[in-house]
């Protein structure tokens, strides 16, 4: 960053000429809890949901700018500590602060404006991917969506596999470098699973024009969900198949591609369309719809 904040704007070298850019909106009480999440954590999701979609495009988070809404009455100090959250993940990607603006609201609103840089490869789509392309991940996926669940039904563990879930979901940790070390080994396509794994692989699947396949037994991390499953008695599958906001990055790889070693391989790239998981048709929504 040439210039930071202080003036009216900040300047950001682009090197290559491009810039990759994301914005999300999270909305207290639908994207966020303050009695579930401490500001830290507020601000540190607020940061990991873009930052993670600038990684999926293959490109390093550079710079990160924050629009804050809230009732006046908030205490200033929650307002320091969510910058700090937000300040926090920003330093793990690599990138800065640029700067923001605060406005009041009747209720606590974060927008939140990403920024990446190339560094002159070409960005990885979701529209690359080809039959016979190998299906990856990077990242763990569930957790989120069981943190949720263990909230949702009044239970905060203090410790062991269970407090790890609940953790993952007040702050996910994505795996950024994990895209860039995608895009130079070939990637042909890639996607942050924020709303869950087979819905966004749908939309890999659509923009490709191809099928990917899935293979449950593949996914990683299954044991933590299988524990808070028997406590809630719930089935842990809906949690890793269609729970969000863990931000892994699922990518295709071709056939002679090798594997970074933060990536594994979950299934395949076939001719037809849609998402099939263990050889058929996931029945349920796949993930998060914003409008329902």
């Amino acid at each position: 960053m040439q210039l930071g904040i202080g003036d009216d704007a900040a300047v950001i070298a682009a090197p290559d000429g491009r810039v990759v850019a994301t914005t999300d909106l999270l909305v207290e009480g639908r994207h966020f809890r303050t009695d579930w999440s401490s500001p830290q954590d507020i601000g540190a999701k607020a940061a990991a949901q873009n930052l993670a979609d600038v990684a999926a495009m293959g490109a390093a988070p550079v710079a990160l700018l924050l629009g804050l809404a809230l009732p006046g009455s908030t205490d200033a100090g929650w307002v320091l500590r969510v910058v700090e959250g937000l300040a926090t993940e920003c330093g793990r990607a690599g990138a800065t602060v640029a700067g923001g603006d605060v406005t009041a609201a009747d209720q606590v609103m974060l927008a939140i404006t990403a920024l990446g840089d190339l560094a002159g490869r070409a960005p990885v789509t979701r529209s690359g991917a080809r039959p016979g392309d190998r299906l990856a991940l990077a990242g763990r996926l569930g957790w989120s969506a069981a943190g949720l669940a263990l909230l949702a039904a009044g239970r905060r563990p203090e410790g062991g596999s269970l407090a790890g879930l609940v953790a993952a979901h007040q702050r996910p940790s994505p795996r950024y470098q994990s895209g860039v070390e995608a895009a130079i080994a070939g990637a042909s396509s890639m996607i942050d699973i924020s709303d869950g794994l087979v819905q966004d692989l749908r939309h890999v699947a659509e923009a490709s024009g191809v099928q990917l396949e899935l293979a449950t037994a593949l996914l990683p991390g299954a044991g933590p969900l299988q524990d808070a499953a028997a406590l809630l008695g719930t089935d842990w599958r809906g949690w890793m198949l269609a729970g969000g906001e863990d931000h892994a990055l699922a990518g295709t790889f071709p056939a002679g591609a090798v594997l970074p070693g933060s990536w594994r391989e979950i299934g395949a790239v076939r001719a037809g369309r849609g998402v099939l998981v263990d050889g058929a048709e996931y029945a349920g929504a796949g993930g998060w719809e914003h409008f329902r």
